[in-house]
């Protein structure tokens, strides 16, 4: 039996439905995941200033006290911002050898996020992830590069 022209425009119409569905959903969660990266950014800053200030400090303190459901607040029971800063790695590859004295944090040359303990994470400031910082830069500029010769190769008006 032949598909009517009207069972056709209902196909694609729904086929078009579920790729713009598609589209807001991928759309979705990048925003959530760029929400999450600032999120997480800005705690490691506040608690690096944190360490360091103590204005900083005590407003840390209100914010987490005042955190309006009571188990985010159990997460910071028994946390302290001044302990945090000085946690030694347990895990993501030993310290350095002899680098570090009593008191001195000791942290490997780079930190691998994604196979690093939430624990060790907590512990470790913006500048101690700094070297997977960097490798991330790197690896930005380089495909930022490939972008960009990609693009000369297309000619003008059509770019990635």
């Amino acid at each position: 039996m032949a598909e009517t022209e009207l069972e056709r425009a209902e196909k694609r119409y729904a086929q078009a439905r579920a790729r713009l569905q598609a589209l807001k959903n991928r759309e979705a969660a990048k925003e959530r995941k760029l929400d999450t990266r600032r999120k997480v950014i800005l705690g490691a800053a506040l608690i690096d200033l944190a360490t360091r200030d103590s204005h900083a400090s005590a407003m840390l303190d209100r914010l987490i006290r005042n955190l309006p459901r009571d188990q985010d607040r159990k997460t910071f029971d028994g946390w302290d911002v001044k302990v945090a800063a000085v946690a030694p790695v347990t895990e993501a590859g030993s310290a350095r050898a002899g680098s570090a004295d009593a008191g001195e944090r000791a942290f490997p040359e780079a930190v691998d996020i994604d196979r690093t303990s939430p624990e060790t994470m907590a512990a470790l400031s913006p500048s101690d992830v700094g070297a997977v910082s960097d490798d991330d830069r790197r690896l930005r500029e380089e495909l930022r590069r490939q972008a960009e010769e990609t693009n000369s190769r297309r000619g003008p008006g059509v770019r990635l």
